[in-house]
């Protein structure tokens, strides 16, 4: 136990400071993140060592159960890549534009629209790819209009991380947490809406609060005016991502499993994209930009990670964090020691110990634990950069912008917003629990 407890810790801190000092390594001309190098060699060291057989690392990848890391995977990326497929025709930046021009030259109620948008995207998104098609469009519109980008993307960062609450599709850790225990999707939203709701309340009145005095100036310039030329492959994406997520909140009363609804949906909307190519006798621009843009570096990272959880739970270890939490106030002990975790090992490797760690408790724990790790796991994201995948790429397009965003500043903002927005989430799920006790 101990052996394997140096190691997970070691690939944990090691991961942590290739975050923070050499988050990619250059091949020549490609670029490649390093965090999930480091966890893949630390899988392989315990792997080496002999501290789980591969057996039995093999038997739970290929399990036919919810937890299947490959059918969380599978669902996480064919949601994003719907999303992308939209992000490429221009989609997120035309709403964006619609949006802001409504603001005219009102920074207030630039901030409100900005806020309101992202959050509805992000519901029927994910978090990632809003962050991914946002944060570049308010670092253009700002430096445009001459004002300060930092409440905007502020505002953005936190509507995308707190609203991604919302649905079991918003966050890959909302999937692997859900599925993991079993929780459907009317089932997972029935619990998450009350308290994404409080939580998206106070995470804006919180950040109005912090940034009142920059949202007193005027705009001096415009927003950006897009133009979608593919009107059809623009429809035909809406309608996959659409039906799709129709089915996902119908699937577990018809039995469909919601990995295979969601790789369904972009089969189809690659075959649906690929005859319009041929007939347009033109390159599938959208669907290039989706095989370049998908989040393949989760696959090693998230399979790598659940190599560490599987060991951990064979020589015991979750199933004494388990024990020592005890099933006495499981809403603040998970909810809060998930939130820090978070910003210790990065929400998704979190969520795996976590799971693993709720069902160790043989279901002692049960929705509390689940509902409030998945509101830590959402939020954590708001207190540092390494909270979650989408704070190391935030930093990393505002580094490009030449937008200056350290650390200490994520923090303010994170002690400012993310704590009384974890109070309000929590808060408001202990008090839905009891009214149905």
């Amino acid at each position: 136990m101990t052996l394997s407890i140096i190691i997970c810790s070691v690939t944990c801190v090691a991961m942590i400071l290739s975050i923070l000092f050499f988050p990619k390594i250059r091949i020549g001309k490609v670029s490649i993140d390093t965090y999930w190098i480091i966890t893949l060699l630390g899988a392989a060291i315990l792997l080496a060592c002999g501290q789980a057989s591969l057996k039995a690392v093999g038997s739970a990848l290929i399990s036919y159960t919810a937890i299947n890391p490959i059918k969380i995977l599978v669902l996480f990326v064919s949601m994003t890549v719907l999303s992308i497929f939209l992000d490429e025709l221009g989609f997120f930046r035309y709403l964006a534009g619609v949006v802001l021009r409504k603001a005219k030259t009102r920074q207030t109620k630039l901030f409100l629209y900005l806020y309101l948008t992202v959050s509805v995207l992000t519901v029927f998104t994910s978090n990632d790819v809003i962050i991914l098609s946002f944060t570049p469009f308010i670092c253009y519109f700002a430096k445009n209009a001459k004002i300060d980008p930092t409440p905007y993307l502020a505002a953005e960062f936190v509507a995308a991380n707190t609203w991604s609450m919302a649905l079991i599709i918003g966050n890959p850790t909302n999937i692997y947490l859900a599925t993991a225990c079993g929780i459907g999707f009317f089932e997972y939203l029935k619990v998450s809406i009350v308290p994404t709701i409080a939580a998206g309340i106070v995470a804006f009145l919180a950040l109005y609060l912090l940034f009142r005095k920059k949202l007193a100036a005027p705009i001096e310039g415009e927003a950006e005016t897009v133009v979608i030329k593919d009107r059809l492959s623009l429809w035909v994406g809406i309608a996959h991502l659409g039906v799709c997520t129709v089915l996902l909140a119908v699937g577990s009363y018809i039995n469909l499993e919601m990995w295979l609804v969601a790789a369904c949906a972009v089969g189809s909307l690659f075959i649906f994209s690929g005859i319009i190519a041929i007939v347009r006798r033109q390159k599938p621009v959208a669907l290039l930009g989706c095989v370049k843009r998908a989040p393949y570096q989760l696959v090693p990272f998230v399979l790598s990670m659940f190599v560490l959880i599987v060991v951990l739970s064979e020589q015991g270890v979750t199933a004494a964090i388990g024990n020592l939490f005890g099933d006495g106030l499981s809403v603040l002990k998970y909810g809060a020691t998930s939130f820090l975790a978070s910003n210790l090992i990065n929400n998704i490797p979190m969520s795996v110990l976590f799971s693993s760690i709720i069902q160790s408790t043989g279901g002692a724990v049960g929705l509390p634990a689940v509902f409030a790790t998945i509101i830590g796991s959402n939020i954590g994201a708001l207190f540092t950069p390494i909270g979650a995948l989408a704070g190391i790429m935030w930093s990393n397009i505002l580094n490009k912008h030449d937008v200056k965003f350290g650390y200490l500043d994520f923090l303010k903002i994170g002690v400012a917003v993310a704590i009384p927005t974890l109070v309000a989430a929590l808060g408001s799920l202990w008090l839905m629990l009891m009214a149905v006790a």
